[in-house]
């Protein structure tokens, strides 16, 4: 029995080795045997499962299904591959007791992954997470096959998306939208988010090219993250045939990206600048925005000025998601294009978001660039970068260690202003520069991340970084 641990969002590991369909029917027996024990008020003994579009998810899915189906719960269970914040919208809005979502993200395409969400429509926290690692194996497997549970009506197959979209639909102002005559790009980045802003828009004077979305458990050879690494495909495909925006999703479409309409770019910190602005500039926004640790410091001079209050978090969805149930939320965003909205879900949502961007280009009718232009101007421009270096995981604590010991003097020409250790070790300077290094929660992979006033500010940084893991 190997030991399964789960890291920022989930369990993850690759296929065939310790992701298997007798490890994953441990995972869930632990799991029906947590939520059996924990029954929460005013939720069903109903648990939602969905999956997406990675190698084998569906049998992965249906294997889940029997083992809480044998631990006499009710299932409902997606038909095809769905987006997560899909499966999430599910088990809030059903009162469900949780969900599961197999789906590693944006891993590369030999891994696979066990989502664990809670009654509330976001990521179960850390301390549900190990609890369920304490029960592991406490139990034997029940199962009540696939065929049977259909039969009872104990399994239900339901399609996750329609209700999904239509919430966010009421998100925004979409009639605006319908009638904005936008030319709609959407990189699915081989994922499950193919063909979503097709039916989302289906009906409106709006155009919707996707690219990348034939079903490709190699993902075109890439890892479905949005990066700019990742869009040459896309990019490619822009120039040929131009729109007014791209939008981009990951593998399980719970995360944003974007690129201009001719295949530009636009960092993940770029695309939180733009919804945030949106949100209070355009919608009226006001309350409480939430960031990790490693996200742009443009937020935290966007909120200074417009006097919104900001709490900073550790890396991790989930502990933004407790942050936008408290009253006087509006907005949660960290690094990696995972942002969320007071008054949805407590969960990152790459459709929602995108649809907010969508209605921002109807209201502002200036193109992208020139929106982001303004940002710069106003709030300075802001470098972000970021470099997964392999690491040996037994080294990791040492370097961290070191780090803290031995903090560099400046960064570039400003000195060194503090050093945060919250989760891996963070170097701020004095004129808002900052490099960070962190251990990845998901992969073997150490994270250097960087934000400079300029891009050759932004590649000394990221060359710094790489030499510390040299030196620790």
């Amino acid at each position: 029995m190997i030991p399964i641990k789960f890291g920022t969002d989930g369990w993850r590991a690759v296929m065939a080795e310790g992701f298997t369909f007798a490890n994953v029917a441990r995972v869930a027996q632990a799991t029906a045997d947590y939520w059996s024990a924990h029954p929460v008020a005013g939720t069903e003994r109903t648990v939602v499962i969905g999956y997406d579009r990675r190698f084998l998810a569906d049998r992965f899915a249906a294997i889940t299904a029997e083992v809480f189906a044998g631990n006499g719960f009710a299932v409902i269970l997606s038909p095809d591959p769905v987006p997560t914040p899909c499966v999430s919208f599910a088990v809030k809005h059903l009162r469900a007791i949780g969900g599961v979502m197999i789906t590693a993200s944006h891993n590369p395409p030999i891994f696979n992954g066990f989502k664990l969400k809670s009654h509330f429509g976001g990521s179960s926290d850390a301390a549900t997470c190990q609890a369920v690692e304490a029960l592991l194996d406490r139990n034997p497997v029940r199962t009540l096959s696939l065929a049977e549970g259909l039969r009872a009506g104990q399994v239900v197959r339901r399609d996750l998306r329609p209700a999904h979209f239509r919430a966010i639909q009421r998100l925004v102002d979409f009639k605006l939208i319908a009638q904005s005559k936008l030319r709609v790009g959407h990189d699915a980045l081989f994922g499950v988010g193919a063909g979503c802003f097709e039916t989302l828009l289906a009906g409106t004077s709006c155009r919707v090219t996707t690219l990348n979305g034939r079903h490709d458990v190699m993902f075109g050879g890439i890892c479905p993250e949005p990066l700019a690494k990742n869009y040459v495909l896309g990019a490619a495909q822009l120039r040929r045939n131009p729109q007014d925006i791209c939008l981009v999703t990951d593998g399980d479409s719970d995360r944003i990206g974007g690129m201009d309409g001719r295949g530009k770019a636009l960092t993940n910190q770029q695309v939180i600048a733009l919804l945030l602005h949106h949100l209070v500039r355009n919608r009226g926004g006001r309350g409480t925005v939430t960031k990790t640790y490693n996200t742009t410091a443009m937020v935290d001079k966007m909120c200074a000025k417009w006097g919104l209050p900001l709490t900073e978090v550790g890396i991790g969805f989930r502990f933004i998601a407790p942050e936008l149930m408290r009253p006087g939320a509006l907005f949660g965003a960290e690094e990696s294009g995972s942002v969320g909205f007071a008054g949805h879900i407590p969960e990152r949502d790459g459709l929602a978001a995108g649809l907010f961007l969508l209605e921002m280009l109807a209201m502002e009718k200036r193109s992208l660039n020139r929106i982001l232009a303004g940002l710069e101007k106003e709030f300075g421009p802001h470098h972000y970068g970021r470099y997964d270096a392999h690491y040996p995981l037994e080294q990791r604590a040492d370097l961290m260690a070191w780090l803290r010991a031995n903090p560099p003097a400046k960064l570039l020409n400003s000195r060194l202003a503090t050093v945060d250790d919250r989760d891996g070790v963070k170097f701020v300077a004095a004129d808002s520069s900052w490099l960070m290094l962190r251990g990845s929660g998901t992969e073997p992979v150490l994270r250097i991340y960087a934000e400079a006033p300029s891009a050759a500010g932004l590649a000394r940084l990221l060359r710094l970084g790489v030499a510390l893991t040299k030196r620790g």
